[in-house]
């Protein structure tokens, strides 16, 4: 679960989404490899939604949105929360529209080759533990409870993460940064989901490498960026200095 959920935070979602940091050939193809893994989509595909979100985060044109188009009181919440979490990837009649929205990756070959075999490493991630647990029980009884957990529930404990920032992080939290959306920090899901819960940051400032600021705000992605730029693996990461954190914090503040 772990190195694949960071294919999707740290490589999805800040390297090919935000360009929060550079990195090298290799170490691309190894954060699309794993994020492919998670099974949420080809990577090219899920930057251009993700990116299309950012440009029309919750008005219309919103992938995902919980709050538009869904009616009004409990029965529009509850509507608008389920598209968010899981509908929308159920019932979607949005194109990524991965020419408008994802053309630096589309002239990436590293990326590009990812993205074409993206069955390929889905399917690698349902064999490798499939594999491991053969050879550790020596039963096929073995491999397949080993691709049960290590592969069925880790793709739906991923999914379910990710779909919360979608949905819940959209609806219930603090906002303590003033975003043209309805982005929340929800501190209890931040663990689980590598620091990606710290949602009204990210609004706030999308291209950081850090979403979540100061000591309380633990951010596990963060970490593992700044462990590799420690040692020379990546470069250029992006920081939002504490100035400029305080200047949009005294302006939500101040209405």
């Amino acid at each position: 679960y772990v190195p694949i959920g960071f294919g999707v935070t740290v490589g999805y979602h800040r390297l090919f989404t935000h360009r929060s940091f550079k990195t090298s050939a290799p170490l691309r193809a190894l954060f699309a490899i794993l994020g492919s893994a998670a099974v949420e989509g080809p990577v090219i595909e899920w930057v251009a939604y993700h990116r299309k979100h950012h440009a029309f985060s919750d008005q219309e044109g919103d992938p995902h949105s919980p709050h538009v188009g869904h009616g009004h009181g409990l029965r529009g919440a509850i509507r608008g929360l389920f598209h968010a979490h899981v509908g929308w990837v159920w019932f979607n009649d949005d194109t990524a529209e991965e020419g408008r929205y994802a053309k630096d990756l589309l002239r990436d070959p590293v990326v590009r080759a990812v993205d074409r075999t993206f069955l390929l490493w889905a399917l690698a991630g349902l064999a490798l533990p499939f594999g491991l647990g053969v050879a550790l029980t020596g039963s096929v009884l073995g491999g397949l409870t080993a691709m049960l957990w290590g592969g069925a529930v880790r793709i739906f404990l991923c999914h379910q993460f990710t779909f919360c920032i979608n949905s819940l992080c959209h609806f219930f939290g603090r906002s303590p940064y003033a975003t043209n959306d309805e982005s929340r920090n929800l501190a209890w899901l931040s663990p689980f989901t590598f620091g990606e819960a710290w949602h009204n940051n990210h609004h706030a400032f999308p291209t950081s490498a850090r979403h979540g600021f100061g000591r309380r705000q633990v951010d596990f992605s963060a970490v593992v960026i700044g462990a590799l730029e420690r040692l020379g693996l990546v470069w250029d990461v992006v920081r939002i200095d504490p100035e400029r954190r305080e200047r949009k914090l005294a302006a939500a503040a101040a209405g």
